[in-house]
C-alpha cells in the first residue's frame, strides 16, 4: 500500500522555522554584540547624563523611555535595512521563494526575529530598572506599561522599515529611508505641527494629525494611561506595513 504526500506543515511550523533562522542568524556574526551594546550604553547615556537621572531626585525610568523613539529612529532602520535588500542583492530571494512557504510566511518571520531582537536589547536595560529599584520605590505597574510600549514603538518601525527594505537593493537606501520615514512617523505629534494645523484647520483636523503620530499613542503608554486607541494604533500601523510588504515581494516576484 503506498503512502500519501507528506502532510504539509501549518502556517505556524513555516513561520516559526523562517523565524528561526533568522533570529539564530543575528548572533552568528560581532554585529550583533556591537548592536546590542551600543544600544545599551548609549540608553543609559542619554538617561544618566542628558535625562539628568540622578539630579531629579526621583525614583523613575521617565527619562530613560523618553529616548527610546529617538534610539529607535536609528537602532531600528539599521536592524530592518537588511531584511530584504541582502536578499534581493545576493539573489537568495529567488531561492526564498521557491520553498514551501508562502509569502506571508516569510514575511512574518522575518519581522518576528526582527522585532525579537530588539526586545533583547531592551531586556538587556533591565539593570537599570534594578537600579532604580534599589535606590527608590518606583511604580513598577507604569515601567512595565513602559516596557511594553516600546517593544510596540519598536515592532511599528520596523514594520516600516521591512517594507522600505523590500523596495530596494541597496541597504544604505533602505536605512536612509527607513530613518526619515519613522521620523515623520514621531514627527507630526510634535507641538510645532501641531500648532501650524492650529492656525488654521479645525479642531478635527489637528485631533486626527496627532493621531497620527506613534510619539503622542507612545508617550501616553509611558504616563501609565491605558487607552484601548493606544495599543490599536501600533498593531493597524504593523499589520497594514506587513500586508503592503508581502505585495510588494509577490509583486516584485512576478516581474
Amino acid at each position: 500500500m503506498s503512502e500519501g504526500p507528506p502532510p504539509t506543515p501549518s502556517a505556524f511550523v513555516r513561520t516559526a522555522s523562517i523565524f528561526r533562522r533568522e533570529f539564530y542568524a543575528y548572533f552568528s556574526t560581532p554585529l550583533a554584540a556591537v548592536f546590542l551594546v551600543m544600544f545599551v550604553a548609549l540608553a543609559s547615556l542619554f538617561t544618566f547624563q542628558l535625562g539628568g537621572l540622578y539630579g531629579r531626585g526621583q525614583a523613575d525610568l521617565r527619562a530613560f523611555f523618553q529616548w527610546q523613539p529617538w534610539l529607535g529612529l536609528f537602532f531600528m532602520p539599521a536592524l530592518g535595512m537588511r531584511l530584504w535588500s541582502d536578499e534581493r542583492r545576493s539573489g537568495s530571494i529567488e531561492l526564498l521563494m521557491t520553498l514551501p512557504l508562502t509569502t506571508r510566511d516569510l514575511v512574518l518571520g522575518k519581522f518576528l526575529a526582527a522585532w525579537a531582537f530588539s526586545c533583547v536589547s531592551l531586556v538587556l536595560t533591565i539593570p537599570l530598572w534594578m537600579t532604580i529599584s534599589w535606590l527608590g520605590t518606583p511604580d513598577h505597574g507604569v515601567i512595565i506599561a513602559s516596557y511594553i510600549a516600546s517593544a510596540l514603538l519598536f515592532a511599528t518601525m520596523l514594520s516600516i522599515c521591512a517594507c522600505l527594505s523590500a523596495c530596494t537593493r541597496n541597504a544604505v537606501v533602505a536605512f536612509v529611508l527607513g530613518v526619515a520615514a519613522c521620523f515623520i512617523l514621531l514627527l507630526t505629534g510634535f507641538p510645532v505641527v501641531l500648532d501650524f494645523f492650529a492656525q488654521w484647520a479645525p479642531k478635527s483636523v489637528i485631533e486626527a494629525v496627532a493621531a497620527m503620530s506613534a510619539l503622542v499613542h507612545f508617550q501616553a503608554l509611558i504616563r501609565g494611561v491605558f487607552d484601548v486607541r493606544d495599543v490599536l494604533y501600533p498593531v493597524s500601523v504593523i499589520v497594514a506595513f506587513l500586508w503592503i510588504n508581502a505585495l510588494l515581494l509577490d509583486w516584485k516576484g512576478s516581474r
